[in-house]
């Protein structure tokens, strides 16, 4: 299957691969929409076992971005990098300014920022080589890491989902099992443990996972097992494509609600979901505030003032309200969360677009 043939090619604007000798550099960045401002989105670093697996993931997630950013009401499009290797054993300073040097070939239609993998401190380094990178430490307009922002929403979302399914304000009773704790994750664990939730958790990770598990009382599973946990709340925190035909039939939760993207293997367990009355958060809805918060330092940087938490906080809460907007009418329009979500979010990607030719036109 060639690149166009892909069903998850989605009519990208663009699709690069670099490689550099020196350091070993294997990257690729896509960049699915710029109708509503510069591409935005992480970095991945992953041992994928295939170049073509490697495609697959990154035009996958550069879409996604661009459904997520338009979701959260963003100046921005959609774009995502990937970078092939083992992030535990490749990870260099050289590395990551091949790696910027490849971002600034694009000459700022695409901002990388960090994701799976890769840290701040990584994205410093690109930064050396390049201004068309976010989610930094240091300079007044610096958001810094991002995931905590994430958790933060990802948390809010468990809330409303517990006050629909459950008619309460916490977590009190419910049990969530949680399926990664590495830089999202971890922070979730610890908001859901303090809202009184009994955590249920798995990890690659066996050292990380023993600390936070020590912290928050949680039972631990070995990976395969958490999707055969008696749960209320399925917290999918690693990679993608987890919901999917094999996995199915073993969950027994009521709502799925967790930070990874790409949750649903393919569209139609968005809709075997909602047929079981399993209540889905769209994944790109609920973990839009790490995008929040590095869109605050394109902002700052684009007008020359610092970085607003008040602005962050703003736009954070104004994607919760059009998360309940979501699940309220799924239930009102008898259709699946997903359905909506990715309406909601083409509607406005199309609105930019046809503004945008309609300038043109008018030049």
């Amino acid at each position: 299957m060639t690149l166009f043939d892909s069903p998850s090619f989605a009519n990208h604007e663009g699709v690069h691969a670099f490689f550099d000798e020196k350091t070993g550099l294997k990257a690729i960045i896509a960049i699915h929409s710029t109708a509503r401002g510069p591409a935005v989105g992480g970095t991945r670093m992953w041992n994928y076992d295939s170049s073509a697996e490697a495609l697959e993931d990154v035009l996958r997630l550069s879409r996604g971005m661009s459904y997520k950013n338009a979701v959260a009401d963003l100046e921005m499009g959609g774009g995502k990098s990937v970078i092939i290797g083992d992030s535990r054993t490749e990870k260099t300073p050289e590395l990551f300014a091949a790696f910027g040097r490849a971002v600034d070939t694009l000459g700022g239609i695409y901002y990388a920022a960090e994701d799976v993998g890769v840290s701040v401190e990584d994205i410093a380094a690109a930064r050396a080589v390049t201004p068309w990178v976010l989610g930094l430490n240091d300079g007044p307009e610096a958001s810094g890491d991002p995931s905590p922002v994430t958790a933060e929403g990802v948390y809010r979302s468990t809330l409303a989902v517990a006050r629909r399914l459950w008619n309460q304000d916490d977590l009190t009773g419910l049990s969530v099992a949680l399926q990664g704790i590495g830089h999202v994750g971890g922070y979730l664990a610890d908001k859901l443990y303090a809202a009184g939730a009994k955590l249920v958790m798995t990890d690659v990770n066996t050292a990380l996972l023993e600390e936070v598990a020590a912290r928050t009382g949680a039972e631990i599973v070995a990976p395969d097992a958490i999707y055969d946990v008696k749960a209320d709340i399925y917290a999918p925190c690693a990679l993608g494509a987890t919901l999917n035909p094999q996995t199915l039939d073993r969950l027994t939760v009521k709502a799925v609600v967790g930070a990874a993207n790409n949750q649903l293997a393919t569209p139609e367990i968005g809709e075997e979901l909602f047929a079981r009355g399993i209540l889905y958060a769209p994944d790109y809805v609920i973990n839009g505030g790490g995008i929040i918060n590095v869109a605050s330092e394109l902002r700052a940087r684009q007008a020359g003032t610092a970085y607003d938490p008040a602005w962050v906080e703003t736009k954070l809460s104004r994607l919760m309200e059009t998360l309940e907007e979501i699940l309220e009418r799924s239930v009102s329009e008898r259709r699946p969360t997903h359905e909506i979500a990715a309406a909601i979010a083409e509607a406005r990607i199309n609105a930019a677009s046809d503004l945008k030719a309609a300038q043109r036109r008018a030049a």
